[in-house]
């Protein structure tokens, strides 16, 4: 019951999807993170039905508007908020302690609604140029990414003793979460090779790579470590840069 319970905690805190309440136990949150990439798993179920329903209806333009807002409505725009702080953060180019106060204060500045604008469009764009038969690909984005923001969570340093990464990882069985979490990743490019061959796999494993450095080095430099802010700010990042890279790949 332990398990399910975190199961449910995961589909509960990173999703919109219903789910029975229960008690969150400390035994229960150790595991959550472990259960979080299977929230991509099901977004990858639902855009697949979404892509089938689009080929029927013949979908244009409302094709690449459902993609976009089809990772929200899953999520509630949790991730989102997160990249729409950090956004707000990094304009403000404060020293850590603002950066780190801006990302509490529930008001949004006009440069986070400006980034966000941006990303939407490019995520829009960057959509719409990819084919049909290669949502399944998406699908093992959305779980890698979920993957690598759940390993960061308990294994990069906190800005803060407190929040919701903090939370999580003090509660984490830690080394459960990073060998489930690699798990993940190695099942998704291992996807990739056996779905759309070697050189998909390995510019996803390149770009995940790099991304991930780049999280890892901003964080340290520009908070003093991770918040969840952050870690949500990474995932969108993450969706947008793999998502293109995709696109790419279909191009060579």
């Amino acid at each position: 019951m332990t398990l399910i319970g975190s199961l449910i905690i995961a589909f509960s805190m990173y999703s919109r999807i219903p789910m029975p309440r229960i008690t969150w136990t400390e035994e229960r949150m150790g595991y959550v993170m472990c259960f979080f990439p299977l929230v991509g798993a099901v977004m990858g179920v639902f855009l697949w039905l979404f892509g089938e329903a689009a080929q029927a209806l013949e979908l244009g333009l409302s094709y690449g508007v459902g993609g976009t807002i089809l990772p929200i409505l899953v999520t509630g725009g949790i991730h989102l908020d997160g990249f729409i702080d950090v956004s707000d953060a990094r304009s403000s180019y404060g020293d850590k302690a603002k950066k780190l106060e801006i990302l509490k204060d529930p008001h949004i500045g006009a440069f986070a609604i400006i980034r966000l604008a941006v990303y939407l469009l490019v995520y829009l764009a960057v959509f719409t140029e990819l084919p049909r038969k290669k949502l399944p690909v998406m699908g093992a984005v959305y779980v890698l990414t979920r993957a690598m923001s759940g390993l960061s969570v308990v294994a990069f340093p906190k800005a803060k003793k407190d929040g919701l990464a903090a939370s999580f990882s003090d509660r984490a069985r830690k080394r459960t979460v990073m060998w489930v979490m690699t798990c993940y990743g190695a099942a998704c490019l291992g996807f990739l090779f056996w779905r759309e061959g070697w050189l998909s796999a390995a510019v996803t494993a390149a770009v995940s790579a790099l991304l991930f450095w780049r999280y890892h080095r901003m964080a340290g430099r520009e908070f003093g470590g991770i918040t969840g802010d952050l870690a949500g700010w990474f995932l969108q990042v993450g969706e947008l840069g793999l998502m293109a890279a995709a696109v790419v790949v279909t191009r060579i």
